[in-house]
Parts: C-alpha cells; structure tokens; sequence
C-alpha cells in the first residue's frame, strides 16, 4: 500500500506542562513507537509557576530516544510542538539559563500588565490578543525587571530548537502567542517592543510550520528539524479543522478551544483571542481562541486534597448529578472571556448531603460549562452556532465529563480517535517539511472518531444550568472587586 508522505517516519515530540511526548510516525499517521516522560511546574504562592529547563530539555531528549527504540526504525526528520507562552532567559553562546522557566500559568507579572492597561485597546489591534499575564511579553518583561538582564528571553521552544540545533528560531503560531507581533503582517512589532520596555532585545527569526530550521544528532544520526508549532495549533491540524468554522476542544493541563477562520484575523467581539493556526506554503490560516486554565490541573487538584486517587478514577465516583453544587474552575485564574487573573475557584450549593461524588461531578461540570461558555462566544464571533465540536486530551477519557460537555453545548462531541492529537499534527508538518509537493490540506491523516457524545439533557435545561453557573462566576468576581 502507497504511503501518503513519501518521507517517513517521523518523530514528532510535544513537550507540554505535564509531560513530554514523543511518537515515531509512518505515512498512514499510524503510530509505530512511542515514549513520555513527566514533568511537573512547581506551583508557589504569589502566581509563580516555574519548571526546571534542563528537566525540559532532558524530557524532550530522553523521550524521543525512547520513542525510536520503541519503533524499531530510523527515523526522517523531528518536529516539536511546544506549550506556547512559557519563557525563560538564557545565555545565546553557551546556551546555559539564566532563569527558571516561567509558566504560561504564572501570574506574576500582572504587575506590569496593570502599569500598561492605557495601551490595551492598541495591543489587541495590533496582535489580536488580550492584555494579560498569560501572553509571553509581560512575563519576558518581568524577567527582565526582577531576574536578570543578561542573555537573550524567549519562549521555550526558541531554547529547546537551539539545545537541538544551535538555530535561533521560533515559528510564527508560537510568536502570534506573545503579545509582540502583528497578527495582520506576521512580523515583530517594535512599537509593541517598546510598549513592554522590550526595546532592544534580540528575537527569535520567525520561521514557517513547514520550514526545515536545521539539524540535529540528538537522537542518533543527523536528522532535520521540520515541523515547528505551539501544541493547540498542532491538534487543531491533526484534528482536520483546517476550513473556516471548524472547531476543537484540548483537554490538557488547562483546556482550549480553537475556530479556524481561513485567512483572515477577525478581532473578537467577545473576549476571545486571535492568532496564527499556521503559515506553511499553502499560505497563513488563522484562528480564534479561547482558555480554561484549570482543568487537568483541577483534577489534579481533587486528587492533591484527597477525593480522587488520581483521573481513572472520575466516572467511578461521579454522582448522576451534583446535587444543586456548582464549581467554578477558577483554581488559577479566568482567561477568556473574562480575563481576571485574581479571580478564584468557588464551590457554592453545598449541603449536608453533599459527599464526595457530588463534589467529583461538580467539578467535571465546571470545566463543561467554561468550555461551554467560550463555545458560545466561538459561535458569535464565527455567525453562527457550532455543528460539533472536535475533542482531544487526556481528559476526554472521561465520559462524564464528554457527555456534560455534549449537554451544554447542546452539540455532539466527536473524540479524536488517538491522544496524540498535538504531536500528530507536528508530524504532519514535519512530513511537509520534506515534501515539498504536499499542501495543507494533504497534511492531517483521515479519521474516525473513538465516540461521539449526542446531547441528552432537553435546551432549557442546559440554558438554566448555564444560567446559574454564570452567576456564581459573576458573584465571585464580585467578592474579587469588593462589591
């Protein structure tokens, strides 16, 4: 049988927030090894989240090794996807860090965000995206201003990409993540390097998605390094949402839904984001976003306070409904549509019959309903209410938490038939990389779905749950404020 890459296999390698992933692709997308190696942010009071760059780089290097001897084969090429906005400051020459990683979770540059609320309404113009802490720029300004003004700041993959190959690069999605790019002309704005008292600073040089930047021997022979992307980009491809209005939900750390847009970068009305979905030789896609920050790392949470040993066990003591208890995810903030940084989580309509079931279901509720509530703004922003929505992460493992999701959203849920949907999609990049009569809409692999969730509760109640759901969200922000 043909393959449809005539450059195969390939290692495709998605370091995230809790781990890194590393799978050696054939050309029908069929998994031939894989590998991963965890890794945990450490989280401390003020909003500091940090991980270690060597435990990073070690992550990448030591799970892409092990997926490649898991697949028995050489392999053509590497690509990595990577978390998107976390940053660090290193030394250019020897590539030592000159800092911890900063997580894309950590708040602590909300400092500088305040300082700078003045120029918000020109920087979401100009790049698309929201003044906040999540983006890159102010946490590269905090570096900066509380660190170290030493060496070079960047986001993570610049670093990673140069460990690799001794290239300083990042790939326009990463970039469009920052908060210092033009999303219009996709390139470095210094106006907005300026604005983040950036000016000066040595920047990445933006490549494409499907762009081979070098090579690298860290996993055996010379390889090229092709297939450059921020993960939610990635499962967006992988997922085949490459049409205008075509959606997807990730279920990682945090949860993420994206709408692709075609070519054009509309400004949301509603709170969402704006950024690159892709540039490749089949031109520049673009896409809408919208953030949960909490939901893998609020299951970890159950787990951390002792009411779950770890995420199997969900379903199993989910109650068939939560009583009246909702949860409000808010464990590290709200990002879109709301972008309140001190807002907390709440748990309210807790009663003596409360137990540990309740809670469970509440909290899985609770994810539901944000990604409900993003899907909702999705939908203005695109004309029109969602078909379906793609799902993928490890939390889709859940079928509680899938069949919330279908009963909010009103709309079947369609779970993407493997968990690698982010590195399956730098895969697909990689092989474009080294093929260059593939366009597009040749990259992603056909698929099926694993299940498909149909809505089960009747419109009215989805709305009344929506409805009180929202309002605990409003009340809390309102304690926030101090009203």
């Amino acid at each position: 049988m043909l393959t449809r890459f005539s450059v195969v296999p390939v290692l495709a390698i998605d370091q995230g927030t809790s781990g890194t992933k590393a799978i050696v692709v054939d050309g029908d997308g069929a998994i031939l090894g894989s590998a991963e190696c965890p890794v945990r942010p450490v989280y401390r009071t003020g909003g500091s989240v940090e991980q270690d760059p060597a435990e990073l780089l070690q992550s990448v290097v030591t799970a892409g090794r092990e997926a490649i001897a898991a697949s028995g084969v050489d392999v053509d090429a590497v690509a990595l996807a990577n978390q998107g906005e976390t940053v660090l400051a290193w030394d250019p020459a020897s590539g030592r860090p000159l800092s911890a990683a900063v997580g894309w979770q950590d708040r602590r540059s909300e400092s500088v965000c305040d300082r700078l609320q003045e120029h918000g309404g020109l920087i979401a113009e100009r790049t698309g995206l929201m003044l906040s802490a999540y983006f890159s720029a102010p946490k590269m300004a905090w570096l900066r201003e509380h660190v170290t003004r030493k060496g070079v700041v960047t986001t993570s993959d610049s670093w990673l990409v140069w460990q690799l190959c001794g290239e300083f690069v990042t790939d326009v999605t990463t970039a469009s993540r920052s908060l210092l790019l033009d999303i219009d002309t996709v390139t470095w704005d210094p106006g907005l390097l300026g604005i983040f008292g950036l000016d000066g600073e040595r920047l990445p040089r933006l490549v494409d998605c499907d762009e081979v930047v070098g090579s690298t021997s860290a996993f055996g022979h010379e390889i090229p390094v092709g297939g450059l992307i921020v993960d939610q980009q990635a499962a967006l491809l992988a997922e085949g949402c490459i049409d205008a209005g075509r959606s997807k939900c990730t279920y990682g750390t945090g949860a993420f839904i994206l709408a692709n847009t075609g070519p054009s970068a509309p400004r949301s009305t509603g709170g969402l984001t704006t950024s690159v979905a892709s540039r490749t030789r089949s031109g520049t896609q673009y896409c809408i976003d919208g953030q949960v920050y909490t939901a893998a790392s609020a299951v970890r949470w159950l787990a951390d306070i002792g009411i779950i040993s770890d995420a199997s066990d969900l379903d199993r003591l989910a109650a068939d409904s939560s009583g009246g208890t909702l949860f409000v995810p808010a464990l590290a903030g709200l990002a879109a549509p709301y972008w309140r940084a001190d807002a907390t989580a709440s748990l309210s309509g807790l009663s003596l019959a409360t137990g540990r079931g309740e809670l469970v279901r509440s909290v899985l509720e609770g994810i539901a309903a944000q990604v409900a509530v993003l899907a909702g703004v999705v939908a203005s922003d695109l004309g029109g209410p969602l078909a379906s929505l793609r799902v993928d992460g490890g939390l889709t493992r859940s079928a509680v938490l899938m069949q919330a999701q279908a009963d909010l959203l009103q709309v079947p849920v369609e779970v993407y038939a493997s968990p690698d949907a982010t590195a399956l999609g730098a895969a697909a990049l990689a092989c474009m990389s080294l093929d260059t009569g593939r366009q597009l809409a040749d990259a992603p692999w056909p698929w099926e779905p694993a299940a498909v969730y149909e809505p089960r509760w009747e419109p009215d109640r989805a709305a009344d749950f929506l409805s009180r759901w929202t309002a605990a969200i409003e009340r809390g922000l309102d304690v926030e404020r101090g009203a």
